[in-house]
């Protein structure tokens, strides 16, 4: 059956639409020995596919997880310092899956993982602003932290948009919050607390827009139910059009 190529090469997990597009214009893709066109078609049954001089991957049963990801695992699927990996802890999904965004080596919490090319892609555009929900537990000059991180536009001259922020348990010496974002800044929450004088200690992602973490047990995984997958691409953020 032809298809479009862009189409072809997403489906195989290997890249986005986009991805693909963009790869065919700068003359990377090769389909039965001449360099492909951007719009061209092709069966990848017959047609003999490839990226970069490497065979196109045959496309594989679209996988959708969710992982509670520990602390001490980098969100890449190989690292060049050998520290440990999300692709060890979903190694028995079946497929091999790529993470939909990040999270740090030194945060936890909810991660989604999967090997479908173009619902990764709506999931980041950042149009969409989905909401990205986190327990922050910091150290240091706590009082009226909530209230101080909420009013911060920007950082390191960076401009950002305001977060919502509620403070859930209040002590002494430390402070449990929820931080509602809809940016994907490098390490955001950590350089907002930074700012305000507050040490962060640990930091959970909770709720990625309609999908919520639950009492998934650090370190496992699960799928996505079929709800899940449409939800998940359907959500928008508070302040999304």
């Amino acid at each position: 059956m032809l298809e479009r190529l862009q189409k072809i090469m997403s489906e195989s997990g290997l890249c986005s639409r986009r991805s693909a597009e963009a790869w065919i214009l700068a003359g990377r893709v090769t389909m039965n020995g001449h360099t492909a066109v951007l719009g061209e078609r092709a069966d990848p049954d017959r047609d003999d596919i490839r990226v970069d001089g490497r065979v196109l991957p045959r496309s594989e049963e679209k996988r959708y997880l969710m992982l509670n990801k520990p602390r001490g695992y980098v969100t890449t699927l190989s690292d060049e310092k050998d520290r440990r990996t999300v692709a060890e802890l979903v190694k028995d999904c079946g497929a091999r899956v790529y993470p939909v965004g990040r999270l740090d080596y030194d945060s936890e919490g909810l991660l989604l993982l999967t090997n479908d090319g173009e619902w990764m892609q709506r999931i980041l555009h950042p149009g969409r602003m989905v909401e990205k929900e986190y327990l922050v537990t910091c150290t240091g000059d706590t009082l009226h932290a909530a209230e101080r991180l909420a009013a911060l536009r920007s950082i390191g001259g960076e401009a950002i948009a305001p977060a919502r922020v509620r403070s859930l348990q209040h002590g002494e010496e430390s402070a449990l919050l929820s931080i509602v974002i809809h940016e994907g800044k490098n390490r955001q929450i950590r350089r907002m607390c930074a700012a305000c004088d507050l040490e962060v200690k640990r930091l959970k992602r909770i709720r990625e827009g309609a999908l919520t973490l639950g009492r998934l047990k650090r370190g496992a995984w699960r799928h996505l139910t079929q709800e899940e997958i449409i939800r998940a691409v359907n959500a928008k953020g508070q302040d999304a059009p």
